[in-house]
């Protein structure tokens, strides 16, 4: 029997992740609030474009979102055109956004009643990752649901991993842009010390890259940074937004986040500084510019 899919939100992530569905022979349909990009990506995979979330939903499997935030979340669920007033008894919510673990667990409740599972199941690995199939995949929800679930996830991840109960992948996202936020800025300050003591930035790098300062951010955006390219990844506005979440948690959970809520203001300079589509790494600028040093 096929398995059917549907996927609510074509952004950079979702486009190409509902792509994967359909190659993997999911009969998938979509919905994006732009309608021809839900039409071209139709065009392209074979799937089916639909006016809703509700006429997408109707009939799958899975229903996979991945949209904005909170608000943009709840618009596309709830109400007579959402996911949840499509979806049959027994089908299963993953839902991709980033958001906070509150309206996960508010959505994992509103399923329930319907008998509609939920996962909150937010994803790392940034556009590239979703192009290539190669994303993180950190997940809250029940065990039987997850165990049920995660073939279908496979197919454009390389990791997906259940953190616990409803929630617990919102949280555990939080702790992944915790650590980005902190790892970015130390590779801007290193970079840009180098710069002012007159060394090669990349003689550094290479130097250094097999040591304990070794990361991820380090392999994969030294060279952008040098060359203050700031097109190739995930949005300044963006990792506000997620910052904005984990610091707005860490108040109901007691977390200390010092560094997390400066590198948030240092984001904030660099919107200032017109920068709110750069990418993460553009912290650098920002220490170039007498405006905020």
């Amino acid at each position: 029997m096929t398995v059917k899919a549907a996927f609510i939100g074509l952004g950079v992530m979702g486009y190409p992740m509902a792509g994967y569905l359909a190659k993997a022979g999911l009969e998938t349909a979509v919905y994006n609030r732009t309608e021809a990009k839900a039409k071209a990506w139709a065009e392209e995979f074979g799937g089916t474009a639909c006016e809703t979330p509700a006429k997408a939903a109707e009939g799958a499997d899975f229903v996979m979102s991945c949209v904005g935030n909170d608000d943009d979340l709840r618009s596309v669920i709830y109400g007579e055109s959402g996911a949840f007033a499509g979806m049959k008894a027994g089908s299963v919510l993953i839902d991709h956004t980033t958001a906070s673990a509150s309206v996960a667990r508010e959505i994992y409740a509103a399923g329930s009643e319907s008998n509609i599972s939920v996962l909150d199941a937010p994803v790392s690995g940034g556009q590239a990752g979703a192009e290539n199939g190669a994303l993180t995949v950190m997940c809250g929800g029940d065990d039987e649901i997850f165990n049920r679930s995660k073939p279908y996830m496979d197919h454009y991840s390389k990791s997906v991993k259940l953190m616990g109960n409803s929630g617990a992948g919102q949280l555990t996202k939080m702790v992944n842009q915790i650590c980005i936020a902190g790892l970015v800025q130390g590779l801007s300050e290193g970079l840009h010390f180098a710069e002012c003591a007159g060394l090669d930035g990349r003689a550094v790098i290479e130097a250094i890259s097999k040591g304990a300062a070794q990361s991820w951010q380090m392999e994969n955006r030294y060279e952008t940074m040098l060359d203050r390219e700031f097109e190739h990844g995930f949005a300044v506005d963006w990792m506000r937004k997620d910052l904005g979440i984990a610091l707005e948690e860490a108040k109901n959970n007691q977390a200390s986040l010092p560094v997390t809520a400066l590198v948030d203001q240092f984001y904030a300079d660099v919107q200032k500084m017109g920068g709110r589509r750069w990418d993460t790494s553009s912290l650098i600028a920002r220490l170039a510019s007498p405006e905020t040093t």
